[in-house]
C-alpha cells in the first residue's frame, strides 16, 4: 500500500514563496507524480505533473512561470516550489501518484491511484 505524506504548507503574504514536499512509501517510486489543489467550494484542480524520470513536466496555465515541480527518486520525494504566490492560490494542496498516466498532462484526477492527505496553503493579500 502506497502512502503519500505532504508537508510545507502554511500562511504566506502575496508575492511570497512556499515549497511543498511529498514523501512516498510502500512501493517502488516509479510512477508519475502530480500536484492538485482544492479551494473551498471548488473542485479539485490540476497544478503540475512530473514523469517517472523527472525529465518531463507539465503545468496548469495558472502555475506556469511561478511553480516548479521536481522529484528525487533516491529519496522518494516530489516537491512543488511555489513563487510569486497570489491570494487565488489559497487551497489545500495534494500530491498524487499515477500508475496509468501514459503521457501528456494527465490532469484527470481519475488517473491517480494514490493521494496524500493534503496540506493547507493560505496566501494573504
Amino acid at each position: 500500500q502506497v502512502q503519500l505524506v505532504e508537508s510545507g504548507g502554511g500562511l504566506v503574504q502575496a508575492g511570497g514563496s512556499l515549497r511543498l514536499s511529498c514523501v512516498a512509501s510502500g512501493r517502488t517510486f516509479r510512477y508519475s507524480m502530480g500536484w492538485f489543489r482544492q479551494a473551498p467550494g471548488k473542485e479539485r484542480e490540476f497544478v503540475a505533473r512530473i514523469s517517472v524520470t523527472g525529465l518531463t513536466t507539465f503545468y496548469a496555465d495558472s502555475a506556469k512561470g511561478r511553480f516548479t515541480i521536481s522529484r528525487d527518486n533516491a529519496k522518494d520525494t516530489v516537491s512543488l516550489q511555489m513563487d510569486s504566490l497570489k491570494p487565488e492560490d489559497t487551497a489545500v494542496y495534494y500530491c498524487a501518484g499515477a500508475t496509468r498516466c501514459a503521457g501528456g498532462t494527465c490532469a484527470d484526477t481519475g488517473l491517480y491511484d494514490y493521494w496524500g492527505q493534503g496540506t493547507q496553503v493560505t496566501v494573504s493579500s
